[in-house]
């Protein structure tokens, strides 16, 4: 078993806890009542189970803590005119809490993002990735010029070739712990791509690193095109859609 997948599997066991209400999750350590991964801890008879948070971590309570931190850069309806910066609207709870928690341990580099992050406990990532969860999907911004016809039908064909569509679906809308990537940023998501096929971008599983490894960089640069060009229908947010509690990846 390697380094990198123990990490990532221990990150999927305390980002469902961080779901589940658990208790607070510290870098190197199980929270409490969640057993580190490979060792069993029996639960006594008649044992008290850990207290759930009472803090309110709803969408409804978070969301001008949102608009005050997250708008200016991610827009205010989850739609981002910032180059560089992703789009929110339609993602899904479980991927939002997921980024947040690499970001907080320092797995994921990002200047901004970490200095965010390192400031919230538990329950305001629970409480962000609720109003996240529940931002209706919108269309992106129109482009400069109307999708090319060769290009997109050639994209579409790579995406279900390389199974991009098996994990994000054929409208690329994605679920639970797979993002939303459908009408995102045209350059974040070029970059993104060509990150994971570097090993620049770390995920808290290997999936996209090895479903992008025997891809070329021209085709990356395509698939981008094509996934920030795909009809996004409005909508409901992801809560609408989606469950929250979502095992870890299986080994």
């Amino acid at each position: 078993m390697s380094r990198r997948w123990r990490l990532g599997t221990a990150a999927a066991v305390l980002v469902s806890a961080l779901l589940a209400g658990g208790a607070e999750a510290q870098t190197g350590a199980s929270p409490p009542g969640v057993a580190k991964p490979g060792v069993s801890r029996a639960a006594k008879p008649g044992a008290a189970r850990p207290a759930a948070s009472s803090a309110d971590t709803s969408a409804a309570a978070y969301g001008p803590r949102f608009a005050s931190l997250c708008a200016a850069c991610h827009g205010a309806n989850g739609r981002s005119d910032m180059p560089g910066t992703p789009s929110l609207a339609g993602q899904h709870g479980f991927y939002a809490i997921t980024q947040l928690f690499l970001f907080r341990e320092g797995r994921r580099s990002n200047e901004a993002m970490t200095a965010v992050a390192k400031t919230m406990k538990d329950d305001d990532m629970r409480g962000f990735a609720a109003v996240i969860d529940a931002l209706p999907a919108v269309p992106p911004a129109p482009p400069a010029t109307p999708p090319d016809p060769a290009r997109m039908n050639k994209a579409r064909d790579l995406a279900r070739e390389h199974k991009c569509v098996f994990c994000h679906g054929d409208d690329l809308s994605g679920g639970q712990q797979v993002p939303r990537i459908g009408g995102q940023r045209e350059e974040y998501m070029r970059e993104t791509l060509r990150g994971f096929k570097s090993g620049k971008r770390p995920g808290y599983s290997q999936a996209m690193t090895e479903a992008v490894s025997q891809v070329s960089v021209e085709d990356l640069d395509l698939l981008a095109y094509y996934a920030a060009r795909v009809p996004v229908t409005p909508g409901a947010g992801a809560a609408a859609s989606a469950p929250q509690a979502v095992p870890p990846p299986k080994r």
